[in-house]
């Protein structure tokens, strides 16, 4: 008897340590947990915005006509900074500044435009001309979001050499030969922001399958600004990239808004109060919960959902050109 005793406290003993472990390590993920969800809150909705004129007076947005960039220099202006828009083509460039004229003032916020096609000029030329137009000018903050995507979903093989060309131009030289045309004066100035606009098909999905090289040049523009960020901080230079999923623009040939697919001045509302944070960031909430909801499914389901999805999409499109093989 005195045996079966002992060996009862014992198994008391051990059940005792078992659930004294099993209730830490519940706590500790729950704790975990809590802090995770209350942090997201805190910088999706309540953390404050830095002043951005503190980085300098003007802001340079490439791709500044359409969707998110044209969201973003009306953002920009009623920060009280003072324009910088590039585009290709001058009338939409003058549509534009006339537009933010007309809601801010002429008198309160100056805007310079430049024309760059940035499928027709070469690299060494963006940077000469991004430095002779800046010159002399507190260039203060980097808007990186003019981008190209091939048309429609494609196998590799079948993307065109021009489209090929264009895309890898577009999406990586326009990103780092206009940066190296307005990082020296940030030098100088010891501050400045930059932020490049990645995409999700680069960071929240696994695979982008029949868009591998529009998601391998936004690949490049995430580990770009990562790799700035941490080069250029101790100089007073804030790099980041910011990675929104779908938004209602022309690229992504959506045209009207929902709860997962934000307008671009939604859009744009959150990517302004991000600026000067994290060197990787999804600033707009839906997009945020997107990305978590994807993160809890396994990457083989994810591949072959997305894989079957463009698969259709490749139809259609080659439907349309009478092409279907």
């Amino acid at each position: 008897m005195a045996a079966i005793s002992e060996s009862t406290k014992n198994y008391s003993q051990e059940t005792l340590v078992l659930a004294i472990c099993i209730t830490t390590v519940g706590f500790l993920v729950f704790f975990t947990q809590t802090f995770k969800f209350l942090k997201w809150v805190w910088t999706m909705f309540l953390r404050p915005p830095k002043n951005l004129t503190h980085y300098g007076s003007w802001a340079l947005i490439t791709g500044s006509t359409d969707g998110i960039g044209k969201s973003l220099s009306f953002d920009l202006a009623s920060k009280g900074l003072d324009l910088i828009l590039i585009g290709r083509n001058p009338q939409k460039l003058q549509t534009t500044s006339n537009e933010i004229w007309a809601k801010f003032g002429k008198e309160n916020t100056k805007i310079k435009v430049i024309v760059i096609d940035f499928e027709k000029i070469s690299g060494e030329e963006i940077e000469n001309k991004i430095k002779e137009e800046i010159e002399g000018l507190d260039v203060g903050i980097l808007v990186n979001n003019v981008g190209l995507s091939t048309n429609g979903a494609r196998f590799f093989h079948e993307v065109g050499l021009e489209g090929f060309g264009n895309l890898v131009d577009v999406n990586i030289g326009s990103v780092s030969w206009v940066t190296r045309g307005v990082l020296p004066g940030m030098l100088q100035r010891r501050k400045g922001a930059i932020v490049n606009i990645g995409s999700g098909s680069s960071i929240v999905v696994p695979s982008y399958p029949l868009y591998s090289v529009y998601a391998a040049t936004k690949a490049y523009v995430a580990m770009f600004s990562r790799s700035l960020s941490l080069e250029y901080k101790q100089f007073g230079i804030d790099v980041q990239c910011q990675i929104p999923l779908l938004v209602a623009t022309k690229m992504a040939s959506i045209k009207r808004s929902s709860f997962f697919v934000p307008s671009p001045d939604q859009y744009s509302k959150a990517s302004v109060r991000w600026i000067g944070y994290e060197s990787l960031c999804v600033p707009y909430w839906t997009h945020s919960l997107q990305w978590c909801l994807l993160n809890a499914i396994p990457d083989s389901l994810v591949n072959w959902a997305l894989l079957r999805y463009f698969l259709s999409l490749r139809k259609k499109v080659l439907r349309k050109e009478n092409k279907l093989v």
